[in-house]
């Protein structure tokens, strides 16, 4: 009786934590052609966490983020935001795509790129306020780009474009920050930055996710971690799922030696 009675309120616990996910996810399999890129995976984020999704290259982190957000359609797989179906949530999500997939030809100025992430608020012809130009100050001086608000965004570097693409996540103080590859092609100083405010994040008890590939970088930025080679190989926390066996096991021979050692060093 005692081990029904435990099975049963252990059953409850888990319901209970997924309904609390920022980001559940349940069976995702997406297909580029007959190979899945992403098979049968589930993820379960911690509310209140920094998440690395990581694994080798072709391992479909992008794609299981996009297919998570409905970016791309899944052929199977459902995703929940605080226990909700996503279509229902967006208003507590930010997404900050890869910094290729954007158009930079497309003539706006930084302030009106981060105005963008307040539409959910104005509405398509909602006027645009002095409380919401102060707001998008405000995000820009967060990322330290106060100085180029005038600026076309065509006119900066990628590193400077990334800055404004996470200010406008901020505009739309969501609940759950989605990133991918946010340092992919940045300075150093711009890393440093984009961190420094997604820690901030995390410690106001928002949850950020983002998919990532420096692996010498993972227990310095991160509390959790999500491995990934089209199926799962593991999440939890850094301490527990961060380790030699797990990644070799998601990147196998593609672990090289010189990555191998610097990871050893890492984990001490």
């Amino acid at each position: 009786m005692t081990l029904v009675l435990a099975a049963k309120d252990g059953a409850s616990e888990d319901r209970s934590s997924a309904a609390q996910s920022p980001l559940q996810v349940r069976g995702m399999t997406v297909s580029y052609g007959q190979k899945p890129a992403v098979f049968s995976v589930d993820m379960c984020v911690a509310a209140g966490s920094m998440t690395a999704i990581i694994g080798p290259n072709g391992a479909g982190k992008s794609t299981l983020l996009k297919a998570a957000l409905g970016i791309l359609k899944p052929l199977a797989g459902t995703t929940e935001v605080f226990g909700k179906p996503i279509s229902r949530m967006r208003d507590r999500i930010a997404y900050v795509p890869q910094r290729a997939s954007v158009d930079w030809d497309f003539p706006t100025r930084v302030v009106d790129v981060v105005l963008m992430g307040m539409y959910p608020q104005l509405g398509l012809l909602g006027r645009v306020r002095q409380c919401h130009r102060d707001r998008a100050a405000d995000c820009l001086r967060r990322v330290g780009m106060e100085d180029f608000e005038a600026r076309q965004i065509g006119q900066l570097s990628g590193g400077q474009q990334q800055r404004v693409f996470l200010a406008r996540a901020l505009a739309q103080d969501a609940d759950l920050y989605l990133l991918d590859e946010p340092f992919a092609g940045v300075d150093a100083a711009t890393e440093k930055a984009i961190i420094s405010v997604l820690k901030e994040l995390r410690d106001e008890g928002k949850t950020v996710v983002a998919v990532h590939h420096d692996l010498t970088t993972v227990t310095e930025y991160f509390d959790h971690v999500f491995l990934i080679n089209t199926r799962k190989v593991a999440e939890g926390p850094v301490r527990d799922v961060f380790t030699t066996d797990n990644l070799q096991a998601a990147y196998g021979g593609r672990l090289a030696t010189a990555q191998t050692d610097q990871l050893h060093a890492t984990l001490g």
